[in-house]
């Protein structure tokens, strides 16, 4: 049976590898082997920050509706609990925005929770 050599394979392979190491800084973007490591980690970053990036906005988000509840004379913890109890369901992203770009409607909001509190 002849030989095969995998040359051109190979060749692919390792251009594929140095095309996603593009940008980065030194050896990194250049040799196959640490780019090839250095590839991998971005990959476990990128996951990883995929799952993180929702938890940050999520913490964003309160800390936004905190703000405007406390403006409101309001603890987060209570106007969410107030708007538990009056009915309102309003996730946290559209309560933030109403927070930071319609502070009357956001009052609204307060003043409903605080009647649903007492």
């Amino acid at each position: 049976m002849p030989r095969v050599k995998g040359g051109t394979v190979t060749r692919q392979r390792r251009k594929r590898t140095l095309k996603l190491a593009k940008g980065y800084y030194g050896s990194k973007r250049t040799l196959f082997k640490t780019a090839k490591q250095q590839v991998m980690k971005s990959g476990q970053y990128a996951y990883r920050d995929r799952r993180q990036k929702k938890r940050d906005f999520r913490k964003l988000w309160i800390t936004r509706i905190n703000a405007a509840a406390r403006m409101n004379d309001l603890s987060y913890s209570r106007l969410m609990h107030g708007l538990k109890l009056a009915g309102i369901e309003v996730n946290r992203k559209m309560l933030a925005d109403l927070a930071v770009n319609d502070e009357k409607g956001f009052a609204e909001l307060a003043d409903k929770a605080k009647a649903a509190l007492k």
